[in-house]
This record gives C-alpha cells, structure tokens and sequence, in this order.
C-alpha cells in the first residue's frame, strides 16, 4: 500500500499562480505574461523542491514582475482532474495587490509583460470567469484556466471589500477620499453615492486624517489619509 500511495504522490505536480492586481485609469488591471501565439497568461511556475509556498510566490513575483517582497495571500487550490497523459497538476493560486497605478504602468514597458484591464461580465458576488482587454479595449486570450482564476480573485475581492483593508493595499501610503472610492467602484463594478460612501467609511474608524492636501491638482485639493487598521479589519 505504502509504494502505491509513494507513486501516485509522484504523479502530482505542484504549480505556484500569481494573480497581481492593479488600479490603472480608474479600472483593475491585472499583469500578464505574454506567450505563444499571442495567448497571454497569469506569472507562474512549478514548486521547486523544500519550497514553501509563500516563497514560491514571491520568487515569481521578483522573477517575472521584477516586484520584490509585496504583500500576497493564497487564493485557492484549482485541481486538474481530467488532464491526460502526465501527472494530476494542482495548482495554488496567490492573490497580490500592487499599491497605485504607477508601478502597473510602469509594467506595460517591462519585456513580455502586459498590464491587461479585467472585464466582469457578472454583477455581485455570482462568481465565474471573466475577461481582459487591453488598453485599446480589444479582447485577449488568456491561457486555458487563467480566466476562471482571475475571476476567483475578483470574488474574493468582492467579498472582502466591505469588512477588510484590502481595498486599501490598492492605495498609496496617503490617499484622498476620492481615490478610496475609485478602489471601491472598481472592485465593485458599480457607481456609488458619494455622501453616503464617505460617512460609511469615516464610521468604520479605519482613516486617520494628515492635515495634509495633494499637490499638483487644478482643482481644490483634498484632503489626504492615512488607513488605521482596528481590530478584525
């Protein structure tokens, strides 16, 4: 029993999915990797032998996006059942958030990189896959999976938003009200009441006034934050 369960242990293989997500002119954006036949796909690569995960994730990160040490968390397990011949691939998903859109546009220069807009096609927390574009807002074709990936990061994004700071880790370290928003209405897919968003984020306790204004607007500048975690946000 013990050799049967040690070859089929052999026939699993481990890969390592990154999922890096961006605020990029207003929308999420998500980085790429272009590939054969212009199929572009999520950064990955097989888990290397007494690798953890955690590490696995932030070597593709450095490797492939040229980002060292951000903040990523484990999405899910997707599981190849059905592939035929060759080993069962289990696959671990990582979900990291880049702060603003600058080091995303920055990306879009990087070589076989593409910064790649995400387009969900259901509303709420439905779930299922969904599609990118790029910048010209013409389709791409993401390698087989990935869009059923990228759209397990969308929902998890979704459901976490209103309890947890993960809208947060799309921001600059100091962010207007405005720019929070954008985060939100982005992940969301949907307008919100401006009024009536600022109050419900003021009540949560989550932002700590600078005294602060940005600089270089045309307009009146507003006024700058800072996130101040509480407990069990």
């Amino acid at each position: 029993m013990d050799n049967v369960e040690s070859k089929d242990a052999a026939l699993v293989e481990i890969r390592v999915k990154l999922i890096a997500l961006a605020l990029v002119d207003g929308g999420i954006a998500v980085l790429l990797t272009n590939g054969n036949g212009g199929v572009c796909s999520l950064p990955g690569d097989g888990l290397q032998t007494g690798e953890a995960l955690d590490d696995a994730a932030q070597r593709i990160l450095q490797a492939q996006a040229g980002i060292d040490q951000i903040y990523a968390e484990q999405l899910y397990t997707f599981e190849d059942v059905i592939r035929a011949p060759g080993p069962r691939v289990v696959t671990i998903a990582y979900l990291a958030l880049l702060a603003g859109d600058s080091l995303a546009r920055s990306l879009r220069s990087g070589k076989g990189l593409t910064v790649a807009d995400v387009v969900v096609p259901w509303a709420d927390e439905t779930g299922g896959p969904v599609q990118v574009h790029d910048p010209e807002q013409c389709p791409l074709e993401l390698a087989d999976g990935d869009d059923h990936v990228l759209g397990q990061a969308m929902l998890r994004l979704r459901g976490k938003l209103d309890y947890s700071a993960v809208g947060f880790a799309l921001l600059p370290e100091r962010f207007t009200l405005r720019q929070l928003q954008d985060v939100h209405e982005a992940i969301l897919g949907v307008r919100l009441n401006k009024p009536a968003f600022r109050r419900r984020m003021l009540d949560k306790g989550w932002l700590q006034a600078t005294g602060e204004r940005e600089a270089g607007t045309s307009f009146r500048p507003a006024e700058l934050y800072l996130y101040r975690p509480t407990k069990g946000a």
